[in-house]
């Protein structure tokens, strides 16, 4: 593994190279060392960074819950990890197409060894720096750079598809958008933040070429 090249994506410095190198261990690789009692850690860690972090918005305790949800989803989480490049790191067996699943809980697993590596202020640290946690209405316009980022490279235009994955109850919209033969996606329960989800995963795969 290249540690230099994972610890300068991730902004951190490990004292314990073990533990980032288990953090991105697949099950396919190794069935009784791997990363999955780190993603559990770090999905109880990051709810409360979250919730901390957002703990003093001015929303209703509903509002703050479905607020944390949206930043600690696996659509939310997905983009941000391929913006880190975790998958490329990824220790796992021949042949093992990378689960869905995988790429999300990959930084679940990650907080977790920053916070056993270098404690709550360093896992802190990095959630503040990775995650989106400026409001909806101030957002970034993904889908507007990235049509930016096309039309300045002489590109066709996205075109995104859209599948209502959900039910009645409880929508939840996938939306697609293939650039250079690579498919991103992004999920979500109303189709405009899919849309910015997976617009914001292609500007990620964009920028690190």
């Amino acid at each position: 593994m290249n540690y230099p090249e994972i610890e300068n994506r991730l902004g951190y410095v490990f004292k314990d190279k073990g533990l980032i190198k288990r953090a991105l261990t697949l099950p396919s690789f190794d069935p009784e060392d791997n990363n999955q009692v780190l993603e559990f850690f770090g999905d109880a860690i990051l709810e409360f960074l979250v919730s901390e972090r957002i703990y003093d918005e001015d929303k209703t305790e509903g509002e703050l819950t479905e607020r944390r949800k949206q930043l600690v989803s696996d659509s939310a989480l997905t983009p941000v990890s391929e913006e880190l490049g975790l998958a490329g790191f990824f220790i796992r067996s021949k042949g093992d197409t990378v689960l869905k699943k995988s790429v999300p809980s990959a930084y679940e697993a990650v907080l977790a060894a920053i916070y056993l590596d270098g404690g709550m202020d360093a896992a802190r640290s990095f959630v503040h720096r990775t995650l989106p946690f400026k409001p909806a209405n101030t957002q970034k316009n993904y889908k507007g750079e990235l049509q930016e980022w096309l039309q300045g490279a002489g590109k066709p235009l996205p075109e995104y598809v859209r599948e209502n994955t959900g039910t009645p109850q409880k929508p939840l919209f996938r939306s697609s958008v293939n650039i250079d033969g690579i498919t991103f996606t992004g999920e979500a329960e109303n189709v405009k933040t899919a849309d910015q989800l997976a617009a914001r995963s292609a500007l990620g795969y964009l920028n690190r070429r």
